[in-house]
C-alpha cells in the first residue's frame, strides 16, 4: 500500500508541474497582458505602464519569468491578482470553499444516485421501466451542461420561479440557521445540474457491471443456500460490480472541475471556474495559473482516493 501511495504521488507531482508550465507558458504567449486595458485610459502615459510591466516582470523573457514563479512557489506565494485587486493566496481562499462545496454535492449525490439506479437496472434486467431510465440518461448525456443549466434557468427558476436564478446567497448573517437554508436554497439548481450528468454517466457502468455479475458462481450459490434477493444484491454482487464505478469516480472529478466553469458562470456562483473565466478575459496572469494549481492539485488527490477505493473494494489488487 505505501509503496502504491508514493508511486500515485510521484505521478501526481509531474502532473501538476507539467499542468502549471504548461499553462503559464500558453497564457504568455497569447496577445496582450494584465495592463492591456489601461491602454484605453488618457491619463495612463506609455511610461507609466512599462514602468509596471519591470516592476511585475513581464518584460522579461517567458522562461525567466517561470523561474521567478517558481521561486514564488517556493517560498508558498502565488502572485498578485489584477483582476481582483488582492493576493492570488487571499482570492483562492475565497474561492475553493464554493467550487468544492458544488462539486462535491454534485459528485456525492450523482455518483450515490448513479450506482443505486445502475444497480437497480442491471438486478432487474432488460424490462420496460429500465429501458425508460436508460432512455432518459442517454438524453441527460447528450444535452450539454451548459445547456442544461440555461434549461434549469429558464424553467425553475424565471417560468415557475421556485429557485433563484444566480448568486450564492441572499443578505442574511451568516452561520445561522436561515443563512444555511438561504445556502442550500441556492445550491439546488447549479448542484442539480452537474448531479444530472454524474448520476446518468455512473447508472449506465453500474448498469453493465452488474449485468456482468448477476449470473455469477456466487450469486447463484447464495441464491441456492436462501439468501433473499436484497441481501443478494447489496452484500455479494453489488461490492464486485462496485470496482469499474469508483474508478470511474477518478475521472468524473476532473470532468466536474472543467464543466463548473461555465455552470458557476450560469448561475453567477462566486466559484474558481467563474473567476477563471474572468481572469482569462483580463489576462490576470497569476490568478489564471494559481486557480489551474489548485484544480490540478484537487485532480491529482480525487483520483488517489479512487484507487485506494478500488483497493479497499478488491483486495486482490492490493498485490
Amino acid at each position: 500500500m505505501r509503496r502504491v501511495l508514493l508511486s500515485r504521488l510521484g505521478q501526481g507531482a509531474t502532473v501538476v508541474a507539467l499542468v502549471v508550465t504548461v499553462c503559464f507558458t500558453l497564457i504568455r504567449l497569447a496577445p496582450g497582458d494584465p495592463f492591456a486595458s489601461s491602454f484605453e485610459q488618457e491619463n495612463v502615459t506609455l511610461e507609466m505602464r512599462e514602468r509596471m510591466r519591470r516592476t511585475y516582470g513581464f518584460d522579461r523573457p517567458i522562461p525567466e519569468q517561470f523561474v521567478l514563479y517558481v521561486r514564488s512557489l517556493t517560498r508558498g506565494e502565488l502572485g498578485w491578482s489584477f483582476s481582483r485587486n488582492q493576493p492570488v493566496a487571499t482570492a483562492l481562499v475565497q474561492l475553493l470553499p464554493p467550487t468544492l462545496l458544488l462539486m462535491g454535492t454534485a459528485l456525492l449525490l450523482g455518483w450515490l444516485g448513479g450506482v443505486a439506479v445502475g444497480a437497480w437496472q442491471g438486478w432487474r434486467g432488460d424490462t420496460r421501466a429500465t429501458r425508460a431510465v436508460s432512455r432518459a440518461s442517454l438524453v441527460v448525456l447528450s444535452v450539454p451542461e451548459f445547456v442544461l443549466a440555461l434549461l434549469l434557468v429558464m424553467g425553475p427558476a424565471l417560468t415557475w420561479g421556485l429557485f433563484p436564478v444566480t448568486g450564492m446567497r441572499q443578505d442574511f448573517p451568516p452561520g445561522g440557521l436561515r443563512s444555511v437554508l438561504d445556502l442550500l436554497y441556492h445550491l439546488v439548481l447549479p448542484a442539480l445540474t452537474l448531479t444530472l450528468v454524474v448520476g446518468a454517466v455512473v447508472a449506465r457502468h453500474q448498469r453493465r457491471a452488474i449485468l456482468e455479475v448477476v449470473d455469477a458462481e456466487f450469486v447463484r450459490a447464495a441464491r441456492a443456500k436462501g439468501v433473499p434477493e436484497g441481501r443478494i444484491l447489496l452484500r455479494h454482487a453489488l461490492r464486485n460490480a462496485l470496482v469499474p464505478v469508483l474508478t470511474l469516480a477518478g475521472v468524473l472529478f476532473p470532468a466536474l472541475v472543467s464543466g463548473a466553469v461555465l455552470v458557476e458562470k450560469i448561475f453567477a456562483w462566486p466559484g474558481m471556474g467563474r473567476a477563471v473565466v474572468d481572469a482569462v478575459l483580463r489576462r490576470d496572469y497569476p490568478l489564471v495559473v494559481g486557480t489551474v494549481l489548485v484544480s490540478s492539485l484537487c485532480v491529482v488527490v480525487g483520483t488517489m482516493l479512487a484507487d485506494l477505493a478500488v483497493l479497499w473494494a478488491d483486495p486482490r489488487r492490493r498485490r
